[in-house]
């Protein structure tokens, strides 16, 4: 016998990993929602990693706005939790710094009519201390001919490339999209595409809620079923038994 001989057993055997598997950088337990005795989401689970995305569809008044704003923090889950980094944002402490992760999109652009178009960019680069972004996203977003026109002569597609000139600019981690598309031309939606492959290929994290066709790469679909029946209240069954 001739220990020599045989083969190097750390060479045929696999190496065990010891390493943790990685945590989420947003999860979403068991989540959730309603809204005046109405459920609107139920039992959502969702987990993403950065670079990942999730695309909400959904009929009208499905909930996919109110998913958004849950992320957003603006407000609660009747049930369930949503962590960041493992951690239930709706802790004080964690959602201060959560928030600071946050790109916000929706149907109201908050575009300040009496400033030109690089003016409206440049001043959440102030906020944010980001300077010297808001001409080179302008000029991706195909304004840049436009930067010193006033925002109130801004067609309603111009207008959403302005907001999405302003989310290049502010270049935050977790993009939270509300119909992002809406009022896009064809170009305008390859635009898009483009700006939300390229913020993933950074690690960074997109959710968009649409009802229109939006190609991104390998993202998981979550189709939002119609509204829950409300529950019925004491003025329904009043109402149903015909008592006055």
């Amino acid at each position: 016998f001739n220990p020599l001989s045989l083969p190097d057993l750390q060479n045929l055997v696999p190496k065990m990993s010891l390493r943790k598997p990685q945590i989420p950088r947003l999860l979403l337990q068991n989540v959730s929602c309603m809204r005046n005795a109405q459920q609107i989401l139920r039992h959502v689970n969702v987990s993403l990693h950065d670079g990942g995305a999730l695309v909400l569809t959904g009929t009208n008044g499905s909930g996919k706005s109110t998913f958004l704003r849950m992320l957003a923090g603006f407000s609660k889950p009747s049930a369930g939790e949503i962590l960041w980094n493992g951690h239930d944002i709706t802790q004080s402490g964690i959602f201060q710094q959560y928030k600071l992760q946050l790109n916000w999109i929706s149907l109201k652009d908050a575009i300040k009519e009496r400033f030109t178009v690089l003016d409206n960019v440049q001043w959440f680069e102030l906020l944010e201390n980001k300077i010297g972004k808001a001409q080179p996203a302008l000029e991706l977003m195909g304004l840049g001919r436009l930067v010193k026109e006033k925002s109130r002569m801004l067609s309603m597609g111009q207008r959403k490339r302005l907001q999405l000139a302003r989310l290049l600019a502010i270049d935050r981690p977790i993009w939270l999209l509300d119909e992002p598309s809406v009022a896009l031309d064809d170009e305008g939606v390859r635009l898009l595409e483009y700006i939300i492959a390229e913020h993933r290929k950074k690690g960074g994290i997109v959710i968009v809620a649409t009802h229109l066709p939006i190609e991104i790469e390998d993202a998981m679909i979550l189709r939002l079923p119609p509204r829950f029946p409300r529950k019925m209240t004491l003025i329904d069954m009043l109402d149903r038994a015909d008592i006055s």
